[in-house]
């Protein structure tokens, strides 16, 4: 039987999804490593009995199934030729927490920080803390042994291992946990695999001659971060085999052992106390990364929390950074290198003492010249700083990157200093540059060479490098895998750092819980080999795909995509705070996250044999859901503007299959409200009449349930003609600033449109307005880029000598005036009209900036509102948080005395112009909404809700039944005659 049709009888008796098209394999191609390979299928197990048949499947196809979570591994472990089965949409389930024993029973599927959210109630933590921690999962974290920042004060995951539950790879289910040696005993009188494997462990370990092996040659076990393969050493730290009185858990082996021994269905770990509350941190600055590294043995004297390094690279990057540059107060001189080392405590008072004397330490041996006391908030700035400065150096452009491979290293922190020098001789000689940072006081330093693995030179740059540590590692008798695991990128040379006999020992522990070789095979023992199966394919000549956006700072659209490192950042849930991504906080599926649409826009591209390479139905597949909310450009480290790629896809593919009646009526509703406005009595009692409007919604495709907004009969723009006086201020010399009337606002929303100006008359401004033209913002959203184009041209045309640093351009409705700011600059070329575009972008604001701006220079005052109360709650439309600034408006409608404002933690509301009318987006649509603000408006009432977006205002009508009104129109209410 061919092996789809195998396949689609396979996927008949699943209760989860299952696929094995083109879209699936290609986006579960890669994880957040450099490695790709194209799976056979890729299955979301329901239930246990979805897992149960996957492996008797595989038993019975010789078919290898790779366990997954959230992806964001970077040595390749979830990346293999099989079904990779993805247990992070249903089993997400927290069993059983008991507060007294401190533990928590819980599915692989569950995320640490929502683990830790929900602990939270009961004084407790999972502290294992890992840079992923907002969308990686403890099955993940169990695989992996996870460790993070906290590690050098509450361990590694293996630690906090009391149970696993699982399937072996003959399918049948065992709990694997802490052994009395009764217990043992009883494992071994089993008659099934599961005996089979404690009698290979009691024959095995039991000889002296294979513990002295393993004593002799496993890494130091002082270094509690080590992963490389299977951690033997632990199953000889116990009251059966060695001198310690721990008792036997087979689970401390099935950490770290990536997904190749057991297929996990549950884990039950240990839990601590939270931290302590107050937090005070030392930045230690040192003149070389050598001194800092012979400060770790010192400061790690003082009972520290946290050990952090960050280099100057790392610093130099943030210098130009808008956002982060702030967070640089600290800094004093130009330091090479900075030691972060966390104090914890009751109160700073007593921290502040702890600190003189961990500064008295190092200052007594010269280690230092400079230590700023960070307390709690600036010691978490000082941490985003460091976060920052990664997530800058991974958007390096073009091909070069900071490449993992041996970032991962750990020696014993008193061998930092000699090993660090040892390295860098080996850099020296490859003429490669590396960046430091990490977790000092655990003697782990990531170190990243820049390299260009589309070159084969860079590649054999990169296995030498690889190997040349390895050997390194050995000598210090270090781990070349501290947290981030063998996968493929180190599995190769586990024998050098374990030895040979050590080796063949865990591959006989692989044959004998898997037998027959299906559980993610290919990763410890026989791996893949480590240059080959690369993201990229070196040396191929990569197409030159045109396009009508300005894709060049990216270096064309293809690396535009390929920006994407796989970070999973895309993947955080809604109560991790943020906007990304929409879709897949709703959905929970993969294909719906950014990565997964970078991903395949790279793989088709890349692949396609097309003359139009855009035309695929796969990528429109996955594409259909991005509501364009632009949170990723701000939000992932990489800065993927998957909005963007979607307008340019949009154009593409439809150039190729046509633009349907529906697109071009959304696209073009700027010139339809216009001629549906000598109409407008008619049209909005066709749309309000039942009947009627079923019909008109069935012929566009909009959702039956959707209400559809009515046309004004007089534009704004017709209003301001006709009233001339009402844009002029009483002031004497009023200062005078432009307003941009939008295609939304001028038909829509004629009223908030004539607050702005009112507001902004009797604050003393005058106001401007010229014959400009359409934002385009309607025809971006659905592809129409050659006339989103001519709007770009005509209203830079229109502005060049009008806008400057003096006269402001002020807009209402937020994604159309945050046009100019943003899109303008890619889809106009020329590099005159760009230097044009560029000057009116800097000029051009949002209504609550400019009010802010001027309140802030003291030309608007609080006494120019009423002292009334009222309680406001504001939802910020999407693009406006992810390029300006969500608390710019809290504080604008706080500017009123008595004014509360509820700044509601929600993501994007669901509407995203269009994408909510259409019949096949209404359910995502409300989903979205119902993911945080419809339950937050539901709850909590407040006297009014705001809403500065025209789609956000029309959600929370359809929503919630509550009439939203823009800022403006508050602001307006609360002014004083």
């Amino acid at each position: 039987m061919h092996i789809n049709h195998k396949f689609e009888s396979l996927k008949k008796t699943l209760k989860g999804e299952f696929y094995y098209d083109d879209l699936h394999r290609h986006i579960y191609a890669t994880d957040a490593s450099v490695y790709r390979m194209l799976p056979e299928a890729v299955a979301y197990p329901k239930d246990e009995d979805d897992i149960a048949k996957l492996i008797e499947f595989a038993n019975k196809n010789n078919t290898a199934l790779i366990p997954r979570t959230a992806g964001t591994s970077l040595a390749g472990q979830v990346v293999g030729k099989g079904i990779i089965v993805d247990v992070s949409k249903h089993f997400t389930s927290i069993i059983e927490v008991n507060e007294n024993e401190k533990w928590v029973k819980l599915q692989p599927g569950v995320i640490r920080d929502a683990l830790n959210r929900d602990l939270e109630k009961f004084g407790l933590w999972f502290s294992p803390n890992t840079s992923t921690s907002s969308r990686c999962m403890i099955g993940g974290m169990t695989g992996n042994n996870s460790s993070g920042s906290t590690s050098i004060k509450y361990g590694v995951t293996r630690d906090k291992i009391l149970e696993i539950e699982g399937f072996l790879s003959d399918g049948s289910k065992i709990s694997i946990g802490e052994l009395s040696k009764d217990e043992f005993d009883k494992k071994l009188q089993l008659d099934n695999t599961e005996g089979k494997i404690y009698r290979f462990i009691r024959d095995t370990f039991i000889d002296e001659n294979v513990q002295n092996e393993i004593k002799n040659n496993m890494p130091y076990p002082e270094i509690h971060r080590r992963n490389n393969g299977y951690a033997i050493d632990t199953l000889i730290d116990n009251e059966l085999f060695g001198k310690s009185t721990n008792k036997f858990n087979l689970g401390k082996l099935i950490a770290g052992s990536e997904g190749t021994l057991l297929f996990i269905t549950s884990i039950k770990v240990k839990l601590d106390n939270l931290q302590p509350p107050e937090r005070l941190m030392v930045a230690a600055h040192f003149n070389s990364i050598d001194e800092s590294m012979r400060a770790v043995t010192p400061a790690m004297n003082h009972d520290l929390y946290q050990c952090e390094l960050m280099d100057d690279v790392i610093l130099e990057v943030t210098k130009q950074s808008p956002k982060y540059a702030p967070y640089r107060s600290f800094l004093q001189g130009e330091p090479k290198a900075i030691l972060m080392l966390e104090l914890r405590g009751n109160s700073q008072e007593e921290l502040k003492e702890k600190a003189q004397k961990l500064i008295a330490d190092l200052k007594h041996k010269s280690l230092g010249y400079a230590f700023p006391l960070l307390p709690g908030n600036e010691a978490a700035k000082a941490e985003e700083l460091r976060k920052a400065g990664l997530g800058l150096l991974g958007n390096l452009p073009g091909d070069d990157k900071a490449v993992a491979g041996i970032e991962d290293t750990a020696v014993r922190y008193q061998d930092l200093p000699d090993y660090i020098s040892d390295f860098a001789k080996i850099m020296k000689q490859k003429g490669k540059k590396p960046i430091y940072f990490a977790h000092a006081g655990a003697g782990e330093i990531h170190l990243r060479p820049i390299l260009n693995l589309k070159k084969s030179v860079d590649v054999r740059i990169y296995r030498e490098l690889v190997e040349e540590v390895a050997h390194l590692v050995h000598q210090y008798k270090g781990s070349l895998s501290g947290e981030h695991g063998s996968g493929i990128v180190r599995a190769e040379f586990i024998p050098v750092i374990v030895g040979k006999k050590n080796y063949e020992l865990m591959k006989q522990i692989k044959t004998v819980f898997d037998p027959k070789n299906i559980f993610n095979p290919h990763k410890i023992v026989d791996p893949f080999p480590m240059d080959k199966n690369l993201r990229y394919e070196p040396d191929r000549k990569e197409p030159i795909i045109p396009t009508l956006f300005d894709f060049s700072k990216e270096g064309g659209v293809l690396l535009a995509a390929e920006k994407c490192n796989g970070s999973g950042d895309c993947r955080k849930p809604p109560e991790a705070g943020g906007v990304m991504c929409p879709s897949y906080q709703a959905s929970l599926d993969e294909k719906n996250t950014t990565r997964a649409r970078a991903n395949a826009l790279r793989e088709f591209l890349t692949n396609s044999n097309k003359t139009n390479r855009f035309n695929h139905d796969e990528l429109y597949e996955t594409l259909s859901l991005c509501l364009s909310c632009k949170a990723c450009k701000s939000e992932c480290p990489s800065t993927v503007d998957m909005a963007k790629l979607k307008s340019e896809f949009l154009y593409q593919y439809q150039k190729a299959n046509g633009f349907s009646l529906r697109s071009r009526a959304f696209a073009y509703n700027g010139k339809i409200n216009h001629l549906i406005s000598y109409v407008s009595s008619i049209y909005n009692t066709l749309i309000t009449w039942k009947f009627s409007s079923k019909i008109l919604k069935k012929i566009m495709g909009i959702a039956k349930e959707r209400s559809i907004p009515k046309v004004e009969s007089k534009s704004l723009k017709s209003w301001i003609k006709a009233n001339p006086k009402a844009l002029k201020s009483k002031k004497k010399n009023a200062q005078k600033v432009y307003v941009f009337i939008d295609e939304f606002t001028n038909y829509l929303d004629t009223k908030t449109g004539k607050d702005v100006i009112e507001v902004l008359t009797k604050l003393g401004y005058e106001v401007l307005t010229v014959k400009d033209f359409e934002s385009g913002r309607a025809y971006i959203s659905k592809g129409f880029l050659e006339q989103a184009q001519k709007s770009a041209y005509k209203n830079v045309e229109v502005y060049k000598d009008l806008i400057n640093d003096k006269m402001p351009l002020i807009g209402i409705e937020p994604s159309a005036i945050l046009m100019f700011r943003d899109e303008y600059l890619d889809l106009i070329k020329e590099k005159n009209n760009k230097k044009q575009a560029k000057k009116i972008a800097k000029n051009t604001f949002l209504f609550e900036e400019f009010i802010l701006k001027e309140f802030k220079r003291g030309n608007i005052s609080t006494t120019d509102f009423t002292e009334e109360e009222k309680e406001i709650n504001l939802h910020v439309h999407c693009q406006q948080k992810a390029l300006s600034d969500m608390n710019i408006s809290a504080e604008v409608l706080s500017i009123p005395k008595n004014y509360k404002v509820n700044l509601i933690d929600a993501g994007c509301c669901g509407m995203a112009g269009s994408f909510g009318y259409e019949k096949e987006h209404y359910e995502m649509s409300m989903k979205i909404g119902e993911l945080k603000l419809f339950p937050e408006l539901r709850n909590n009432k407040k006297d009014v809700v705001v809403a500065p977006g025209t789609s956000c205002r029309h959600q929370i009508h359809d929503g919630v039944n509550e009439e939203a009104i823009h800022p403006a129109s508050l602001l307006k209410m609360a002014l004083k005659d």
